[in-house]
């Protein structure tokens, strides 16, 4: 898992750097400055995430399956809130039904705070 831990975190990194340039440079013709900040949201919170995992990739030893789960409510919270955020961006343009897509956002958060909540509580307990 820790191998895995680093290995998303490398690609959600790179990912929000290709993601960020997009959209610094080819979506402010295709989309409303409003969806554009909502865009850059999205990225945002994907490069917190991977700086993240990156570090409790380091930190963790991931011998229990608390320190498990930090790892993949970060990693599918993120896929979901950050995907969800790029989808309603376009929802405009490529017709993407945001009645579907807006309801999910706020699970992939959920899922980002339960995991920082589980780190402090890790912390906590190991007096790291």
């Amino acid at each position: 898992m820790k191998n895995t831990t680093l290995i998303i975190g490398a690609i959600y990194g790179l990912v929000s750097v290709i993601l960020g340039a997009f959209g610094a440079h080819a979506l402010k013709k295709i989309i409303s400055v409003e969806k554009l900040a909502s865009f850059e949201t999205g990225v945002r919170y994907q490069m917190y995430a991977a700086l993240f995992l990156l570090i409790v990739g380091y930190i963790l030893k991931f011998e229990t399956p608390s320190e498990k789960w930090i790892s993949i409510f970060m990693i599918a919270g993120t896929f979901i809130f950050s995907v969800s955020i790029y989808l309603l961006a376009f929802s405009e343009v490529a017709a993407i039904p945001s009645k579907f897509i807006g309801p999910v956002t706020p699970l992939g958060g959920l899922l980002m705070i339960i995991s920082w909540a589980m780190l402090i509580f890790y912390f906590i307990k190991n007096k790291v």
